[in-house]
């Protein structure tokens, strides 16, 4: 029986599906995708992206049978990120808008599923790489149209939502249809070029290019939203680089005095709000937020505990949305805040397992970042603070490649340190 389940695919195709060169492709591909969401929806609809999403999928349940004895298994999976998942899944239930809510947890579920992939067959430096390589392509594409648009035909190229400003000196906003959305993901890409210019994983002066070329890009964008997350981030990297410069005797001092100085800032933050708006020139974008977030607020608790059902990025057509975009005046495809997001769709429980689950996957990728030697653990906690600090006035965490970054440094840093990895292991049929 064994041997005819051996033979139902050719040993050529199983060592193919199982070959570092197919892990890579399909890790390439997938990011890929997973960043253009906007452009393949705007070029082939809906249909073409579940379809394209769908293909990947079906290739990396493949790749994973074929490889399914070389990859560890033991503790794999955080639970934090498991119960999220499921409680997003069981939101269902209870859902206002049940259709929507399947949707939206298929949706998600496909990015997890892909980015587990990558996180699995993937080592820490392949992924720097594969995302590296990603975002160096679409972002020079970005540039090549912002070009084409602004300078060439002066004319925007209106399906992407490329206004063609770039001859005015921004904002611009490339194949990601809005500047905001531009600005981070050419942040996430600095903090991976600089990763591989330290780690010397590309040639110096592609590297230094590629760190040109994201800069560009976010000072081009003139978003006000990635002006303190940049700050933020760079702050960050200075603290690790300290931390890393510290004996190991005395790094868990620092370490807590890092977090209490982390809080001490984010009170004062707070308390000096108003200030910090003006000095980043954000009062009219701030305002806008404020608006969405008070009609947020006071729908939070009509289901305070459960949430009105997961859904992801925002239905056009659905109530309380509909609710919300009639007060505003404006449409918004998602909360403009992850955490209001996460609270609304699914409750106070869903928020405290989000919060959970970004909480674990920081602190154990901070962790290995800080003890490992290479310099390529400081990736994930670089990019995770991004992509943090960025879901105080984006949602971009919860769907799509912001979600795929997030589920590959908690399973990356699990598989770091999840204190499963000490339970016994149950022995070998």
């Amino acid at each position: 029986m064994a041997e005819a389940r051996r033979t139902l695919v050719p040993p050529a195709v199983t060592e193919f599906l199982g070959s570092a060169r197919f892990n890579s492709a399909l890790a390439l591909a997938t990011v890929g995708v997973g960043f253009s969401t906007h452009a393949i929806r705007a070029v082939i609809g809906w249909p073409g992206l579940i379809g394209a999403l769908t293909m990947l999928a079906v290739l990396a349940a493949f790749s994973f049978i074929a490889q399914r004895r070389m990859i560890e298994w033991h503790g794999l999976l955080p639970i934090s990120a498991l119960l999220f998942v499921g409680w997003c899944a069981l939101s269902l239930i209870w859902s206002q808008y049940q259709w929507a809510t399947l949707a939206g947890v298929i949706y998600q579920l496909l990015f997890a599923f892909l980015a587990v992939y990558i996180a699995l067959v993937r080592d820490a430096i392949q992924i720097v790489r594969v995302v590296g390589d990603a975002l160096r392509f679409l972002l020079t594409l970005s540039l090549a149209l912002e070009v084409l648009s602004g300078l060439l035909l002066d004319m925007p190229i209106r399906f992407l939502g490329i206004q063609g400003n770039i001859a005015l000196g921004g904002p611009i906003q490339g194949i990601f249809g809005s500047r905001n959305a531009l600005s981070i993901v050419a942040l996430i890409a600095f903090v991976t070029f600089l990763i591989e210019l330290r780690t010397r994983s590309i040639r110096p002066p592609l590297a230094i290019a590629s760190i040109a070329l994201a800069a560009l890009c976010v000072l081009l964008a003139h978003s006000p939203v990635i002006a303190a997350v940049s700050v933020v981030v760079g702050l960050a990297t200075l603290a690790l680089f300290l931390v890393r410069k510290v004996p190991a005797s005395r790094r868990t001092y620092v370490q807590w005095g890092l977090a209490v100085l982390t809080v001490a800032a984010l009170v004062a933050a707070y308390i000096y709000r108003t200030r910090v708006i003006d000095l980043l020139n954000a009062r009219a974008d701030f305002q806008v937020r404020y608006r969405l977030w008070i009609q947020i607020w006071e729908l939070i608790p009509v289901q305070q505990s459960v949430g009105w059902g997961w859904v992801g990025a925002w239905p056009t057509d659905l109530y309380p949305f509909t609710a919300i975009q009639a007060t505003t005046g404006v449409y918004h495809s998602d909360g403009l805040n992850a955490y209001l997001d996460v609270y609304l769709q699914v409750g106070i429980i869903g928020l405290l397992l989000f919060v959970a689950l970004i909480a674990l996957a920081f602190s154990r990728s901070w962790l290995l970042a800080s003890n490992r030697r290479s310099v390529v653990y400081a990736w994930a906690p670089l990019v995770l603070v991004a992509l943090l600090v960025t879901s105080v006035f984006e949602s971009s965490i919860l769907i799509e490649s912001g979600w795929m970054l997030l589920v590959i440094c908690t399973v990356k840093a699990s598989q770091g340190m999840s204190w499963r990895l000490r339970l016994p292991r149950r022995a070998e049929a």
